[in-house]
């Protein structure tokens, strides 16, 4: 994921809906408004695994899982920042098709730091620290900040 700014003033950012990910996203905002650099907000998705031996989803399909990634990524970035036109940084949001931790360490190569929330979407909701950012801590290529 290349970054139209530069690398040292880029700051990637976890964003998958949930209000954690949100008050990461409006706080990679401000950091990157301060620090004059940009914003890429990134979500992870995966096409459904429970197929019970049935036919994988087709191309049709997987557009469709990708498109509607996309628009809760847009949503959410919308919900945390307000409408596009007039933000205080650049943003570029993108859904990626992927294990979250392995897409955000992938995206946050050449960033200056990674930002996610405390906990996602996932599973185990009453954790105090998601496996996502649990291993985003552990194996990013740049610093890591962890919004409660």
């Amino acid at each position: 994921m290349n970054s139209e700014s530069t690398s040292s003033s880029r700051i990637v950012v976890g964003v998958d809906g949930s209000e954690p990910s949100k008050a990461a996203l409006r706080w990679a905002v401000e950091q990157a408004r301060v620090d004059g650099g940009a914003v890429d907000a990134v979500l992870a998705w995966e096409s459904p695994t429970s197929w019970y031996g049935l036919t994988p989803p087709s191309d049709e399909e997987m557009r469709t899982y990708a498109s509607r990634a996309q628009e809760v990524l847009d949503q959410a970035v919308e919900d945390a920042l307000g409408p596009g036109p007039g933000r205080p940084v650049p943003l570029r949001s993108t859904a990626v098709q992927g294990h979250a931790a392995a897409v955000l360490i992938e995206a946050a190569a050449g960033a200056k730091m990674l930002i996610v929330g405390n906990r996602g979407r996932g599973e185990f909701r009453e954790a105090l620290l998601g496996s996502v950012s649990m291993h985003c801590a552990q194996h990013a290529p740049c610093p890591v900040v962890i919004m409660r």
